[in-house]
């Protein structure tokens, strides 16, 4: 498997992800969505494990890699899908694009990472601002998308955390086997919360394409997305697997536009360019600055 293929897979599969979160939980609860979504991952993931004779390790380094993952998984998905009813796809995206700046806090607190130069908070002073302004556009088109937009920054946050989690651990395990050993350890608490908040199938009431978003999500979201994200975490430093998603909120944007009607305001397009301006500093401010003072 060859990171750049794992790299690129893993943006496209982030860019469809929203929408079919929306979609999978149109006519499904949001959490037996999420639930199904990930029995089927681990169902076929089981098959590949023991077609391919791929160990799952057990030991305490190991377990505790699938706790922190779950800690994203579970943490980040669960509140994720109980925002879908209340956001469209494309501004979930781009909360989740925010991910690298809140990665980058966290590291310096666990991993050690140097201190954010002045670029660096400049950077994250931008994304705050594009951020209000995309939240200040979604409170003023619906009156409860602060419920789904405190849901997304709880999701955000876990997601993060796990990421820099996860880089703590020193431990060679197969993308697989990572994957599954999370599934494993989220399904039961996915289980849980469905029976807490909802309990009822309700299958009359399930539509076609809330069924063929979950099991798209479940194939590749869940399965070919987390082996190749996990691939990915291996081999390249926690900052540069967030970079995907300087790069996945256009392309969600657009799709939610193209195929669930979502609309595209001004102040949208005014955060979305002030989010990316922000992290585009993020990441190569400093290296520009460099490149000036040379000239």
């Amino acid at each position: 498997m060859k990171v750049s293929a794992s790299y690129l897979a893993v943006i496209i599969i982030w860019s469809t992800t929203p929408l079919g979160i929306v979609w999978s939980s149109e006519t499904v609860s949001p959490t037996m969505a999420v639930l199904m979504r990930m029995v089927i991952a681990a169902t076929l993931g089981t098959l590949l494990l023991i077609t391919m004779r791929i160990k799952l390790p057990i030991s305490p380094t190991a377990l505790k890699l699938y706790g922190f993952s779950t800690l994203g998984l579970f943490g980040g998905m669960s509140c994720g899908y109980m925002a879908a009813p209340y956001v469209s796809s494309g501004f979930m995206s781009l909360v989740f694009g925010l991910s690298p700046v809140v990665t980058g806090i966290l590291a310096q607190r666990i991993l050690n990472e140097p201190a954010f130069d002045m670029s660096k908070k400049i950077a994250m002073l931008i994304c705050m601002l594009g951020l209000l302004v995309v939240c200040w556009d979604k409170l003023s088109l619906n009156s409860d998308s602060y419920i789904g937009i405190g849901l997304l920054l709880v999701a955000m946050f876990f997601f993060s955390l796990s990421g820099v989690l996860v880089k703590s651990v020193s431990i060679n395990i197969h993308p697989l086997a990572t994957t599954l050993g999370t599934l494993y350890c989220a399904i039961p608490l996915f289980f849980a919360a469905w029976l807490i908040t909802d309990g009822q199938m309700n299958v009359d009431s399930w539509q076609e394409r809330s069924i063929f978003a979950i099991v798209y999500l479940g194939i590749f979201a869940s399965l070919v997305g987390f082996i190749a994200y996990f691939f990915v975490l291996q081999r390249l430093s926690t900052s540069t697997v967030a970079l995907t998603t300087l790069i996945t909120p256009s392309f969600a944007i657009a799709l939610g536009a193209l195929f669930n009607g979502e609309t595209i305001s001004h102040l949208l397009i005014a955060g979305a360019l002030l989010i990316t301006l922000g992290l585009g500093i993020y990441f190569w401010g400093r290296q520009f600055s460099l490149q000036l003072r040379k000239l």
